[in-house]
């Protein structure tokens, strides 16, 4: 038996950092950012500690494009780099001088915002150029160093003649990546990824009118200056403390992170937590209506203010997708490229913690106002409706302050809604009752024989109601859901006791004899009742277990495995109307089966089931009838 180690050596590995390290090349602008970021930082921190005998002054980090000579800058001011540190930092692949300060340092360097994890960052850099070179000087007494390096994995490294402190990162772009040489795109890059930074990031220069001096004429110009453009704001609020912000600051960095998006947010959840992980954040609630499919991956994801990702599943429960926001944390794991979550117990803590926070925020505006609250209702339930689906821990948060709207707009929570209908809507099994409406204009004269029976009547008109339901008849005793229009409202919305039918049972017979010869049975249940002479003379309603089930598989991709079903509905003849009289006594067959669909097709009308060419044929045999 051999052993012996595997040996990696820079030759056969760099050509593979080169090519495979980031899925996206763009990304080399954001490490090599972040490394000048970290640089500032470690000299913040230890001219804090009286390490570095040095001013630190108002340090910047600034971004050049030289386009004769094909060159991208990255310049900082910060701690440097001695000719032994860049043989360490730089020559040995994948060591992280972050990690070596941060743990040379951990108990004072624990809130410096420092931010590299990856020692392969610098690297990045060689995706998009054909030789790189650093100039680079500590801030201690020592030399200056140069090295440069062509993506071999040779390089030369010598004495250089630079005074200031810092680091100087120039990038001669390849030929493949000259779009990096374009102002635009830097541009369109440092928005992207380090619109936050805690640095200042100088991209070009601006100008800016100075005030008028006074002993100037109306028509002169105002004098100007050319001042450095700062792309990016390096307190972003979420770094504040919730104490030290105003309404209209969370306004304006709603409007600074979506500047296209015009209709402000109708309120915000400030996260901030430090134990046992570290968070910080702000989600705004926009106004999301009845719409699902409204834009989602609009939350941002930044570890220290670097920009990482607008997809955050995993870390943000899939009901709050629908928000929109910042989320930052050090303590979220990424890969190397700091593009993929990868599934562990933090993340699952912090997905915790954003569901309660925002359960006890929601808990709080109902409770401190509930008049705003429900004028907000419609505006927020989609995603409350939603996590109470999803998250069993937030359905029980949401117990109190959930709310279930009536087809008049008074607003009950669901213990509410049971202490005002139960013992006057219950059904043959003593279940409580819970009517509701999906649609108050189509259901109007549902709506309106439950009124008048003197029911109350909710209002569910969301996209995943059916589910909603199914949940809290599961999870709560002794109630169950019925849609006006179903079959079984018969069983609570019982007919008068003392109303008998006008026909015989003889004529009761016949009459359902010709109407099954009209009315289709694969498609129709056909039942007489004697209901009050003034209730319409046909009315269809469906089998509430059939119709739910066909509602939950439209909003849930078929998760029901139910295939198609079939659509089955209940034909509900009124026997002492005076129409189904008038049928029952018609003589010729013509005239009694064109009363019988004429009068199907108007019940059918109501219920919105009549299209195309059977509409067609309904118009054209009205006319016939009226003339």
């Amino acid at each position: 038996m051999a052993t012996g180690s595997i040996n990696v050596s820079v030759e056969n590995i760099f050509p593979l950092i080169k090519k495979f390290l980031y899925s996206d090349h763009e990304i080399f602008l954001r490490e090599l950012i972040s490394n000048a970021t970290d640089a500032t930082l470690k000299l913040k921190h230890l001219t804090s500690i009286g390490e570095a005998k040095v001013e630190y002054g108002n340090p910047i980090i600034e971004v050049k494009i030289d386009k004769e000579n094909k060159t991208l800058h990255i310049i900082d001011q910060g701690i440097g780099m001695t000719s032994e540190e860049v043989q360490k930092y730089i020559n040995e692949v994948a060591f992280s001088g972050a990690e070596e300060f941060l743990e040379k340092y951990k108990d004072s360097a624990k809130d410096s915002g420092i931010i590299g994890h990856f020692g392969l960052g610098f690297y990045s850099a060689f995706m998009v150029a054909d030789k790189v070179e650093i100039i680079t000087k500590s801030y201690k007494d020592e030399p200056a160093a140069h090295w440069i390096c062509d993506g071999s994995p040779n390089y030369t490294l010598e004495q250089h003649n630079k005074t200031e402190r810092g680091t100087e990162i120039i990038l001669h772009i390849n030929e493949d990546e000259k779009e990096f040489l374009e102002d635009s795109k830097i541009r369109e890059l440092l928005v992207k990824y380090n619109k936050f930074m805690p640095i200042p990031i100088k991209f070009g220069t601006k100008t800016e009118t100075l005030p008028k001096p006074e002993d100037t004429k109306e028509d002169d110009p105002a004098p100007t200056k050319e001042v450095d453009n700062i792309i990016n704001n390096p307190n972003p609020a979420w770094t504040k403390q919730p104490a030290d912000l105003e309404e209209n600051d969370y306004k304006s960095f709603y409007r600074e992170l979506y500047p296209m998006q015009f209709e402000e947010p109708l309120f915000n959840i400030h996260l901030n937590v430090d134990y046992p992980f570290n968070l910080t954040g702000i989600l705004y609630f926009p106004r999301l209506g009845q719409d699902m499919n409204m834009q989602k991956d609009r939350i941002q994801l930044y570890q220290n203010q670097v920009f990482v990702t607008d997809n955050v599943e995993g870390i943000v429960p899939e009901f709050l997708t629908m928000l929109r926001g910042v989320i930052d944390s050090p303590d979220i794991p990424l890969n190397v490229s700091r593009s993929y979550l990868q599934a562990d117990g933090n993340v699952k803590k912090i997905s915790s913690y954003i569901t309660r926070k925002v359960g006890d925020k929601l808990n709080s505006m109902f409770k401190n106002n509930r008049e705003d609250f429900e004028q907000k209702w419609n505006d927020i339930k989609i995603v409350i409706e939603y996590g109470m689906l999803s998250e069993d821990k937030f359905f029980e948060k949401a117990d109190k302050f959930a709310l279930y709207p009536t087809v008049d707009n008074t607003y009950f929570t669901f213990e509410e809604l049971i202490e005002k209908i139960k013992g006057n809507q219950t059904d043959k099994d003593n279940r409580t009752v819970i009517l509701y409406a999906s649609n108050k204009d189509e259901q109007h004269s549902y709506i309106t024989a439950a009124k008048d029976k003197g029911y109350e009547v909710l209002l569910l008109d969301s996209p995943i109601v059916s589910h909603l339901i199914q949940k809290l008849e599961t999870s709560k005793e002794n109630i169950s859901f019925t849609r006006v229009d179903a079959d079984h409202v018969d069983n609570l919305i019982k007919k008068d006791e003392e109303t008998i039918s006008k026909l015989s049972d003889e004529e009761k017979e016949q009459l359902k004899t010709d109407l099954e010869k009209v009315i289709p049975a694969e498609k129709y249940t056909v039942q007489l009742e004697a209901m009050d002479s003034n209730a319409a003379p046909f009315m269809i309603t469906q089998p509430e277990f059939m119709r739910r089930m066909k509602e939950m598989q439209q909003t849930g991709g078929g998760m029901f495995g139910m295939g198609n079903m079939p659509e089955m509905y209940n034909l509900i003849v009124n026997t002492n109307h005076e129409l189904v009289g008038q049928i029952a006594e018609t003589k010729t067959d013509k005239k009694k089966e064109r009363l019988i669909k004429q009068s199907l097709d108007l019940a059918r009308l109501s219920q919105n089931l009549l299209k195309g060419e059977e509409l067609t044929n309904f118009i054209k045999r009205s006319f016939e009838m009226i003339k």
